[in-house]
C-alpha cells in the first residue's frame, strides 16, 4: 500500500513537486493545498488557506502520510513545530531553523559569528544611524529588509540616492510591514552568481545539483528584480573545485552552526552566492527550493523522491545514496504583460497540447473557467526542456515556447545564454 502525500503551495515550483511525487513507487495519492489547475490534472487540489485547523483536518480525512511544504511564509509561521508536536510527519526546517531566510540580520550575525564569508555588513533598527551610516559608506551598496518581502526587500542602490529611498521605503513607509523594522546595509559584491541545494537532516549535508537563476525581467538582466524568470543546471564555471570549497567553507559549516545553537537544520538549504575574486560568498540563504530553480534541479533528480524526503525526516541522509542525471536542465518562465508590476489575469491560454512530450510545461499562476484554461497571476507557466547539454536543452524549450499562447505573454530569450558565452 503507497503512502498519501500533501503538497502545500500553488506555484510552478508545487506542480514540479507533485510531477516529481507522482514517479514515486511509494506513492499511492498526492494531494495539495491550494494547488492550481496544472497540479489538479495530477492531484486532488483542495482550495483552503494552508491553516493549521484546514489542514489537521484534511490529515485526518485524506489519512496523509507524510506533507512536503513548498513556500517559506508557512515555514516561518512554523507549521512544522505544530505538525511535529502532533506526530505528524512533514518536511521542512522548524520555525527556529527557517530564520536563516525569515531574517537577515539573523543570518549575517550568525555567518559573522562562525567566519562564513560574507559580504560586510552593519544592521540598523534606527533609520537616522542608518542613514548616517550610508553618508560615510558611500555606492555601490545594498540594502535589504530584515525579513520577508516577496523577493522585493533587496535593492542594490547604485547612488546615495536611491539607497535613501529605499532606506525610506523600507522602514518609514513600512512597504514590507514589520519585515522592515531592521535593515542590513552591506557591501556589493562583484563576480558570478549562482544557486547552491543541499538536503539536509540536522547533521549529514548532501549536495543537489546547482543551477543559475535570472532575476530581472528582460534580456540581458535589464529592469526590475521578478521572482525568477528563468533557469538552467548545471552552470558551466561552477567547477567540482569550486563545489568542494563551498561545501566545506559554506554549507556544511552553516549546518553545524546551527546545530551548535539548538537549532538543527533539516530540509533543503538554498544557498545564494556571489563568487567573487576572492571565492564564493553567501548572499543570502533560502529554507527551501528556490521558483524557477525546483523546475530544473527535480526533473535532473534520479533518485526516488518519496525515498529522499524520508531519509531528510527520519535523519537517514548518511545512508542513503542520492544521485542526480548528469544532464542539463533549462526553464523559461512565460509572464503576464506588466508583470512584475501590476498585470491582469483571465486571459485565455492555448497550445499547450501542441508542445512537443519530451517538454515539461509546470504551472504557476492558471485556473480554471469552466472548461478553458486562464491565467491567474504574474508568473503563468514554467517550460522546461532538458538535454545533454546546456545548448541542447535550450533550443529544445524556445522551439516549444511559439506553440503557446495568451495575450501580453512576456518571457526572456536568453535564458542560459551565459553558459553558451563561456
Amino acid at each position: 500500500m503507497g503512502k498519501n502525500v500533501l503538497v502545500i503551495g500553488q506555484g510552478a515550483r508545487e506542480h514540479t513537486m507533485v510531477w516529481k511525487l507522482k514517479q514515486s513507487k511509494g506513492v499511492d495519492q498526492v494531494f495539495a493545498v491550494p494547488g492550481n489547475a496544472g497540479i489538479a490534472q495530477l492531484a486532488e487540489c483542495f482550495a483552503v488557506k494552508p491553516e493549521i485547523g484546514n489542514l489537521l483536518d484534511l490529515i485526518d480525512r485524506k489519512q496523509i502520510d507524510l506533507t512536503v511544504v513548498g513556500p517559506e511564509a508557512p515555514l516561518m509561521e512554523g507549521i512544522v513545530d505544530e505538525f511535529e508536536a502532533r506526530g505528524l510527519k512533514i518536511f521542512g526546517p522548524r520555525r527556529d531553523a527557517a530564520l536563516l531566510e525569515g531574517s537577515k540580520v539573523f543570518t549575517k550575525n550568525l555567518l559573522k559569528k562562525y567566519s562564513i564569508p560574507t559580504a560586510d555588513f552593519r544592521s540598523f533598527s534606527d533609520i537616522d544611524e542608518a542613514r548616517d551610516y550610508l553618508r560615510k559608506r558611500g555606492t555601490p551598496i545594498v540594502v535589504k529588509a530584515d525579513g520577508l518581502a516577496a523577493g522585493k526587500g533587496v535593492v542594490v542602490a547604485a547612488d546615495k540616492e536611491t539607497a535613501f529611498q529605499t532606506l525610506d521605503t523600507i522602514m518609514r513607509d513600512r512597504a514590507f510591514g514589520d519585515a522592515g523594522r531592521e535593515v542590513v546595509i552591506e557591501e556589493c559584491l562583484q563576480g558570478e552568481e549562482v544557486s547552491v541545494f543541499a538536503l539536509c537532516d540536522g547533521k549529514t549535508v548532501v549536495p543537489m545539483v546547482a543551477a543559475q537563476d535570472h532575476k530581472r525581467v528582460f534580456d540581458g538582466d535589464q529592469g526590475p528584480n521578478t521572482g525568477g524568470m528563468g533557469a538552467y543546471s548545471p552552470p558551466p564555471f561552477y567547477t567540482p573545485e569550486l563545489h568542494r570549497r563551498v561545501m566545506t567553507e559554506i554549507m556544511e559549516p552553516v549546518v553545524k552552526a546551527m546545530a551548535a545553537e539548538g537549532r538543527p537544520y533539516k530540509g533543503v538549504l538554498y544557498a545564494a552566492l556571489m563568487l567573487t575574486a576572492d571565492g564564493p560568498k553567501v548572499l543570502e540563504f533560502n529554507v527551501r527550493l528556490g521558483d524557477p530553480e525546483a523546475q530544473v534541479i527535480l526533473p535532473l533528480m534520479e533518485t526516488d523522491y518519496l525515498t529522499v524526503l524520508e531519509a531528510v525526516i527520519d535523519e537517514k541522509l548518511d545512508s542513503t545514496p542520492i544521485s542526480f542525471h548528469s544532464r542539463a536542465g533549462v526553464c523559461v518562465v512565460l509572464a503576464s504583460a506588466g508583470y512584475p508590476g501590476k498585470y491582469e489575469t483571465g486571459h485565455v491560454i492555448t497550445g499547450l497540447e501542441d508542445v512537443s512530450p519530451d517538454i515539461l510545461v509546470f504551472h504557476a499562476g492558471t485556473r480554471r473557467q469552466g472548461s478553458r484554461l486562464v491565467t491567474d497571476g504574474g508568473r503563468v507557466l514554467s517550460v522546461v526542456g532538458t538535454g545533454d547539454t546546456v545548448a541542447e536543452a535550450i533550443h529544445r524549450v524556445y522551439r516549444e515556447i511559439p506553440r503557446i499562447r495568451f495575450e501580453g505573454m512576456h518571457y526572456r530569450r536568453d535564458i542560459g545564454a551565459r553558459a553558451l558565452n563561456r
